[in-house]
């Protein structure tokens, strides 16, 4: 160990009362703990945060991520909310100005706390409650995540999701597709006119049967491409691979899982859930058609991260 100070040899001084390592430097007669690789300050191992968020990755609740890691939930959380703000950091940070030819958007429904209809009287203005949509957009050959944004399915959240897939684009031209939802047109107008021949996949569904059960989805009868500014090629207007990205969403976080009660109880609990996903997809998880990360397709990673190198590289 060695004087950050004056490159100096230092002697080993005692522990403090967590039992960390103390050291003594041989010339200044400064003092300083030995670095035990954690994370965000936390006293947690880094080793052990990692396995933390890994388990979590796969799907795991966080009752029964403490249960495999002999951890205690709240410090989970915590380890999470950490994980979080650092992988939505790196997302920005590293998927920017992205060359890209092909872009699928979608969102795919959660809800904190309650759904939006079991909401009382004095809770139907807080948007922190109730119903939450996460936009995501793909590119289509690499299957990176682009951008991603948690909110409401409104014309407000839809904007700030378009702006952030701005920035995540490189300034060249795209066909972008969406589904029928009518707050794209207007913010993909406002931040992507000039970049993007833009077109949106229309689905039509049929009426619900007789006897259908409750949480039965309606069938899909027909599928209607619709031009809708630039040309885009109709036969590249699809949104199967950023649905099928919403499938993966739903297996690997537990917190969307349907009719559980692993849902999130807080809205930056499922903020900081999406985050570590999305970059955990992007640089750590290999897919299994491209026989590599989505961030290696891109161009924007030349390896496999692991989960500490995510971390820390943020």
């Amino acid at each position: 160990m060695t004087c950050h100070n004056c490159n100096t040899l230092c002697k080993k001084c005692g522990k403090n009362r967590k039992g960390t390592q103390r050291f003594q430097c041989r010339q200044c007669r400064k003092t300083f703990s030995e670095s035990n690789n954690q994370l965000g300050g936390m006293y947690t191992p880094l080793d052990k945060a990692a396995q933390v968020l890994n388990l979590l990755l796969e799907g795991c609740s966080i009752n029964s991520t403490a249960r495999l890691s002999n951890i205690h939930h709240t410090t989970i959380l915590s380890l999470l909310s950490v994980a979080g703000e650092k992988c939505e950091k790196l997302m920005v940070n590293r998927v920017r100005n992205v060359p890209v030819s092909d872009v699928q958007c979608d969102e795919i429904w959660g809800y904190v706390g309650k759904k939006e209809q079991n909401k009382w009287m004095d809770e139907v203005h807080r948007k922190d409650l109730g119903d939450a949509y996460t936009f995501v957009a793909i590119e289509r050959h690499s299957k990176l995540v682009l951008a991603f944004h948690l909110g409401r399915r409104d014309q407000a959240s839809t904007t700030a999701f378009v702006g952030k897939l701005r920035n995540a684009t490189a300034d060249r031209r795209f066909q972008i597709t969406t589904d029928g939802f009518q707050a794209y047109p207007t913010a993909i107008d406002y931040a992507l006119i000039d970049r993007c021949d833009y077109a949106q996949l229309v689905k039509v569904y049929a009426a619900a049967r007789d006897g259908e059960a409750r949480y039965s989805p309606a069938d899909v009868v027909g599928a209607v491409p619709t031009p809708v500014m630039g040309n885009p090629d109709k036969n590249r207007i699809c949104t199967s691979h950023v649905e099928r990205q919403n499938l993966t969403m739903r297996m690997q976080l537990r917190r969307l899982t349907r009719l559980t009660n692993a849902f999130s109880k807080k809205w930056a609990n499922l903020k900081a859930a999406l985050a570590l996903y999305f970059a955990w997809y992007n640089f750590c998880r290999i897919h299994k058609s491209l026989r590599m990360t989505p961030a290696m397709a891109a161009g924007i990673a030349d390896h496999i991260w692991s989960i500490p190198e995510l971390l820390g590289a943020a």
